[in-house]
């Protein structure tokens, strides 16, 4: 069963929260984020990417990186300022984007439940991607990005979250994309609540957020004797916002191909009209095709795929080898195009997003692709199905929007505080 802790949360002040909270870390590159913490002193991008405040070029794995960090933060929260709570609570975190809405509740989350499986697993990780950001976390001392979960929807949890979503919240942030980002601190009796609630949750579920998790794993392993021999140790856990399957929301995560090796774009056609049955549609505008079913994209044409039937009966992966993105790679884009490691092969991009077909479009009509591919999204249920039978899905599977933003709930693992000391590598934020 599910175990979820409050905790003393170092968080902004209200007035600051729009300032602070920035986009994750790993959606933008070092030149993204510097254009977006611009001008605003404040931004968490400072702590979460703070080579923005080095010389252009700086290695983002510098050890002055993570040392201006650990400063950047400690600016920071004598800035904004940052608060540290009295006593340890949870809270309701709300994503509003157009018609959809979302309600989590954010806390910290238990990592022997993550060695043991109970917090479930999707996709791989990157070693470089984990060393990353678990030197960001021993050099801060704390835990910045809050991982997204998941869990199938229960009533007991469902009845505290809408009665604490009644109360006047802590604070309100409408970021630049459009997103409202709402959070609620709970009181003793509520927090209580969902203790005991999720205590009867079977499995949670890593929507976003693997390497967060498995970076915190490691930073466990890493602080020493001391937390070793503390089970209840604030590094055994890990700061996270738990979403019910029936408000996860899971957008098409796209592909494009540079080019089509010897064939032409009727050849091509061709070929996978040899394997498939295909047909000429109309421009899909913004609308995703049936499961089962692709939409392909060259020369100024959509065709429809149907990638046939949804198992192979010599699959040995059953869940993940069933998914439409699974079966586009093993049937099409493996033996008609010879792409066999879709993490390393240069040709294949990925268009995750709102941006719809429009972007595909755009792609090949512009010349930086040859052919683009149109997927329905992944399900919520597969999601779950995946990870209960314990499967790795494709690369890019997922792609899920609106996302946390970072800044807003900071989760200290080690120490007392933040470090007081201003920055010492030459820049000022």
């Amino acid at each position: 069963m599910a175990t979820i802790r409050p905790f003393r949360a170092l968080r902004p002040a209200p007035e600051a929260a729009a300032a602070v909270a920035s986009v994750p870390y790993d959606v933008v590159d070092a030149a993204e984020a510097r254009e977006l913490a611009a001008g605003n002193p404040l931004s968490f991008l400072r702590v979460s990417r703070a080579e923005i405040d080095l010389p252009a070029g700086t290695d983002p794995y510098a050890a002055a990186v993570y040392r201006r960090a650990a400063a950047n933060l400690g600016t920071l929260a004598r800035k904004a300022p940052l608060v540290d709570e009295e006593a340890p609570s949870l809270y309701l975190y709300r994503l509003r984007a157009g018609s959809h809405e979302q309600t989590g509740v954010a806390g910290c989350f238990s990592l022997a439940e993550y060695d043991r499986h109970v917090v479930k697993r999707h996709e791989g990780t990157r070693p470089d991607k984990e060393d990353d950001r678990t030197r960001h976390m021993l050099a801060l001392g704390a835990q910045t990005g809050i991982v997204f979960l998941a869990y199938r929807a229960d009533e007991a949890v469902g009845a505290v979250v809408r009665r604490g979503v009644g109360g006047p919240p802590l604070f309100e942030v409408s970021a630049p994309d459009g997103v409202r980002h709402t959070v609620w601190r709970l009181g003793p009796a509520d927090t209580a609540a969902l203790v005991v609630a999720f205590g009867a949750v079977p499995a949670l579920y890593i929507a976003d957020g693997h390497h967060r998790v498995a970076s915190a794993a490691r930073a466990r392993d890493q602080l020493g004797p001391t937390a070793a021999a503390d089970p209840e140790a604030a590094a055994h856990f890990f700061l996270a916002a738990a979403f019910p399957d029936t408000e996860t929301r899971i957008l098409p995560y796209n592909r494009t191909v540079t080019h089509l090796g010897e064939h032409s774009p009727e050849a091509f056609v061709d070929a996978v009209r040899a394997r498939f049955g295909v047909r000429p549609v109309a421009a899909p505008a913004s609308a995703v095709p049936p499961k089962g079913q692709v939409d392909m994209y060259l020369a100024g044409r959509w065709h429809r795929v149907d990638l046939g039937p949804g198992r192979e009966a010599t699959d040995v992966r059953m869940e993940a080898a069933g998914l439409d993105v699974a079966r586009l790679h093993d049937r099409l884009l493996d033996p008609l195009l010879g792409i066999t490691d879709v993490r390393n092969d240069p040709r294949i991009a990925f268009v995750g997003g709102a941006g719809g077909t429009a972007a595909l479009e755009a792609a090949v009509d512009g010349g930086a692709a040859a052919v683009a591919f149109s997927l329905a999204p992944v399900a919520p249920s597969e999601l779950l199905a995946v990870s209960d039978a314990g499967e790795m899905m494709p690369p890019k599977s997922t792609w899920f929007e609106p996302k946390l933003r970072d800044g807003l709930l900071i989760h200290r693992i080690a120490g007392t505080g933040v470090d007081p000391r201003p920055p010492t590598d030459g820049a000022t934020t």
